[in-house]
């Protein structure tokens, strides 16, 4: 499924992991401080604050929720990618999605979702 990344991925790809003081990522090929979450923080914490049970969201919990979130979209496009190569496509569809869901019980709890 996943890809294991930080580190390990960094170990594993032969290249020395980032030590405690060191930025992950930050060499001549990457300029800049690697950022630890993809999706925007502001806007996930906006999402999470629209829930009205919710009163106050840490910085740590809304970095939490964005970073699963990063690795829930990747594992199942991941998933999806399988069925659009099976149609020899590079282009995930909606139906490859729907194959995703159907066929891997991780993503049971999404069956019904996208009709």
């Amino acid at each position: 499924m996943a890809a294991a990344a930080g580190p390990v991925a960094a170990a594993a790809a032969g290249s020395e992991p980032a030590g405690p003081g060191e930025e992950a990522g930050a060499g001549p090929q990457c300029p800049g401080p690697a950022r630890l979450a993809r999706l925007p923080l502001a806007r996930v914490k906006a999402l999470v604050k629209a829930d009205p049970d919710v009163t106050l969201a840490s910085q740590e919990a809304v970095f939490v929720l964005a970073r699963a979130t990063e690795l829930f979209v990747e594992t199942i496009a991941k998933d999806a990618y399988v069925y659009a190569q099976q149609g020899k496509r590079k282009t995930l569809q909606r139906k490859d999605l729907d194959n995703a869901i159907e066929a891997i019980d991780e993503f049971a709890f999404l069956e019904g979702t996208l009709d």
